[in-house]
């Protein structure tokens, strides 16, 4: 039999104006198809819309003459998804050939997902005693004979080859155990309800957050990945004694999962702040500190000692009130921060509030036992040398003023498919986000993570900012 494997397959290889997946295009696909006993071979060549390179047109030999009058991909792009949909792919460099496909069908609203084996990773395993495994190497080493070199379909040829080769020198088990080893997931689906596995087999090898949902609807957990689907999937996986793994183990059932694919780092932190907020997952401990915030307000006493006092957002706005020291989820980490500073800065802890005073005024704090204050307490030190000291030790804390006349928007750019999202702040507080201009979508907040992720994004010289 010649057939690869128990499922039908799809051998792809493209070639491209050049290596960038955003800014690059594809100029020809070529594919070996396998089904059972059936091989038939396809071949496009594809307008990419902009001129190739001298450089790649010497290595292909696809000239800008030659794809002048061929389709661009959105004339291949229904027939080839048709082609290929419900199939294996197997690419050498799996990654390139398969993130440029969803790349270019995404450009036109069409949304690829497949099961894709590397092969250079398979020719890994089958001939570990070899160091080189790229496709050149392949096909000096197993004398596969390849008229044309670096033409799609050409190369896609040389990797049939190769699996068939190696099928014959080691065995079809072996071939189809190592590949099944490769394409392993971290998780039997099976084991799951047929709805909740078609959920998370639709969930996408990209970027962005994701929920899980029980069986009364509540919210189990939210999490952030830069790949959605095997993040997800890790959630479910049997764990091994002694195995240790950084995913969060849902011990109830799941019954369904929610996801969005983000186009940055700030846009998947942000979205998941935002879901904490709306959902309170169970298995997400920040989610229900999240909306207490407080900082550290001075205030002078009738001595003339300054105290940092915590405060509530509940009661002022920091938004518009200055002088105002770290952002805090509770009052009692408050204290604990103004507690450290203390003694790293040898002030009175009880002069400061810090330590309650259960002996008589002027009697020495514990610090002051110890040498970790410098006497504040029993009038070794004035108020005005303790005050600046607690100053200048506050000045890292101190809350920044909103450095903008108004709100600002910070965007996202889809390279793939153009799209513009912005996320509009004003007085560090979250007003919304919109998409290509469109209406203000998300609940409006104001939270220390919002703030810290903000205020982190601000530092970065290539931020894309806009006033409103």
């Amino acid at each position: 039999m010649n057939t690869l494997f128990a499922q039908p397959c799809a051998i792809i290889d493209l070639e491209t104006t050049g290596g960038n997946i955003a800014r690059d295009r594809i100029t020809e696909v070529g594919v070996v198809l396998i089904d059972g006993e059936r091989v038939e071979r396809l071949s496009w060549l594809v307008n990419p819309g902009q001129p190739i390179p001298p450089f790649i047109e010497n290595m292909t030999g696809i000239s800008n003459e030659m794809v002048a009058g061929a389709p661009p991909f959105p004339e291949l792009a229904d027939e080839l998804l048709a082609t290929l949909q419900g199939r294996l792919l197997l690419a050498h460099n799996a990654r390139f050939d398969y993130g440029f496909l969803r790349n270019e069908f995404r450009r036109h609203g069409l949304r690829f997902q497949a099961r894709a084996l590397c092969t250079v990773k398979l020719s890994r395993r089958l001939y570990p005693q070899h160091f080189k495994h790229s496709l050149d190497s392949l096909i000096a080493r197993h004398g596969i004979e390849m008229p044309e070199r670096h033409r799609a379909l050409a190369d896609a040829e040389a990797v049939y080859r190769f699996l068939q080769i190696a099928i014959a020198e080691l065995g079809r088990d072996k071939v189809e155990h190592e590949a099944a080893q490769l394409l392993s997931q971290p998780a039997e689906l099976s084991s799951l309800p047929a709805e909740l596995q078609q959920q998370v087999e639709d969930m996408p090898d990209s970027a962005g957050v994701y929920a899980m949902f029980g069986e009364d609807g509540r919210a189990l957990y939210i999490g952030r990945a830069t790949n959605l689907y095997r993040k997800a999937l890790g959630h479910f996986a049997e764990r091994k004694p002694g195995h240790k793994s950084h995913e969060v183990r849902i011990d109830e059932p799941v019954a369904r999962v929610e996801w969005r694919e983000s186009l940055s780092e700030f846009g998947a932190r942000l979205l998941e702040l935002q879901w904490l907020g709306r959902w309170q997952p169970v298995h997400n401990p920040r989610a229900r500190m999240m909306g207490e915030v407080c900082t550290l307000q001075l205030q002078a006493g009738d001595d003339a000692f300054s105290r940092p006092v915590p405060v509530s957002a509940r009661d002022i706005d920091f938004t518009r009130t200055a002088d105002l020291y770290g952002l805090f989820r509770h009052a009692r980490e408050a204290r604990k921060a103004l507690a450290q500073i203390a003694l790293a800065q040898g002030l009175c802890q009880s002069v400061l509030g810090v330590e309650q005073v259960t002996s008589r005024k002027g009697a020495p704090c514990a610090a002051y036992r110890i040498r970790r204050c410098r006497g504040a307490c029993v009038g070794d030190e004035g108020a005005d040398s303790h005050n600046a000291r607690l100053l200048a030790a506050l000045q890292r804390l101190k809350v920044k003023p909103w450095p903008f006349e108004g709100a600002v928007a910070v965007a996202e750019r889809d390279e793939v498919c153009g799209d513009v999202v912005e996320h509009l702040f004003d007085r560090w507080c979250y007003l919304g986000s919109r998409r290509n201009g469109g209406a203000l979508e998300g609940e409006p907040a104001f939270d220390i993570d919002y703030y810290k992720l903000l205020e982190s994004e601000l530092r970065k010289p290539d931020r894309d900012l806009s006033p409103q």
